[in-house]
């Protein structure tokens, strides 16, 4: 097909320059890349879940390294945050020693994204002078090293919706916030395999279908991850706790009450839930084709197990997400949740990665 042909003939004149042992270098950092934003998901998630990323009034990219370091400076990092609607309206009355508890969090998670930018730019300069990589590999880089900056002011530009009359930041930036997350996740990923090619796949897949449905699988995996956002924004999770009926209804009343009827999709709590149910499963459906048809279709040991552990994990993030909803929104049991997902789109870019170039 189209995409995968042209993903192969593209990586592969880059391959081509590049020797094995630089290639195994490069495909580890971008594996160790993918890990740090794997964990700052994890790190991110609970910040959100804890109420914790708001006890940051301020942002200070350069300066912003070192946390208050004596009673002065937590006390006025405590007067900035008694000025905002979090405190006013949910915390009034919180002591320093509470704030320490959500500010410390919150600090990590910015922390974390600094270490990710040392860690992508200290090998990617080193790569550089050392001739390692081709122009073609320094561009895709660079491309991703901009995501990653502009990760960072996406972040900040979400904390500030929550800083000024709701202390909830906007479903809107949050959801841009994942999805640019995603978009790094992915890119990290897909050049991790392409540069590695751990799999060497030469073997025919017989199904030619096979590749789209994996494309297939990806986007609806990104979707519910989308829709995800947006119950998380508008704290859709903690209403109708119940599966799989919504108040006693497979559909919902009540999911097209706001008008314009687009912003149903984006600003209604029922239809946000509603949406997102109907894409997860949708999600289960698609990975049940793929899985068997690939299983059945591909004679590639390593082919067969990334298909039989996609459809282990989407059905541990199914039962995964109704325990988050029955159980109202635990941390632990939420936190999993969004873990679950990204090893989800994980294990499906390995298979569409194993599908390449085979029709």
């Amino acid at each position: 097909m189209f995409i995968a042909n042209s993903s192969v003939k593209i990586m592969g004149d880059m391959d081509e320059a590049l020797s094995e042992d630089v290639r195994a270098n490069i495909s580890k950092w971008l594996f160790f890349m993918c890990a740090m934003v794997f964990t700052m998901v994890m790190i991110g998630g609970l910040t959100r879940l804890t109420h914790s990323g708001l006890s940051m009034v301020v942002w200070r990219p350069v300066t912003g390294w070192l946390p208050p370091l004596n009673l002065q400076d937590w006390q006025e990092s405590f007067a900035l945050y008694r000025q905002t609607p979090e405190y006013l309206l949910l915390n009034f009355g919180m002591t320093l020693s509470e704030f320490k508890s959500i500010y410390w969090l919150e600090y990590i998670h910015r922390l974390w994204g600094r270490f990710i930018g040392l860690a992508f730019v200290i090998p990617f300069g080193y790569f550089v002078i050392r001739r390692q990589l081709n122009k073609s590999l320094i561009i895709k880089l660079l491309f991703v090293f901009f995501l990653g900056a502009s990760q960072g002011f996406l972040g900040w530009y979400m904390v500030k919706s929550g800083l000024v009359e709701k202390p909830d930041v906007s479903q809107y930036r949050l959801t841009l916030h994942l999805g640019m997350t995603i978009l790094i996740y992915i890119s990290l990923f897909w050049l991790a395999l392409h540069i590695r090619k751990p799999l060497q796949l030469v073997n025919p897949i017989n199904w030619r279908p096979i590749p789209v449905m994996g494309l297939m699988v990806i986007t609806f995996i990104c979707l519910t991850m989308i829709a995800g956002s947006l119950v998380a924004g508008l704290k859709a999770g903690f209403t109708y706790n119940t599966f799989p009926l919504m108040d006693g209804k497979i559909v919902p009343d009540g999911l097209w009450i706001l008008s314009p009827f687009y912003l149903n999709f984006f600003e209604n709590i029922t239809m946000v839930q509603f949406q997102h149910r109907l894409l997860g499963c949708g999600s289960v459906i698609m990975v049940t084709i793929l899985s068997f048809n690939f299983y059945r279709n591909s004679n590639l040991y390593y082919s067969r197990k990334a298909t039989a552990i996609l459809a282990i994990c989407i059905l541990l993030q199914f039962l995964t997400g109704v325990g988050t909803l029955i159980y109202v929104v635990p941390i632990s049991l939420a936190s999993f949740h969004q873990l679950m997902a990204f090893i989800c789109l994980s294990v499906s870019i390995w298979i569409l990665f194993s599908a390449r170039g085979q029709n």
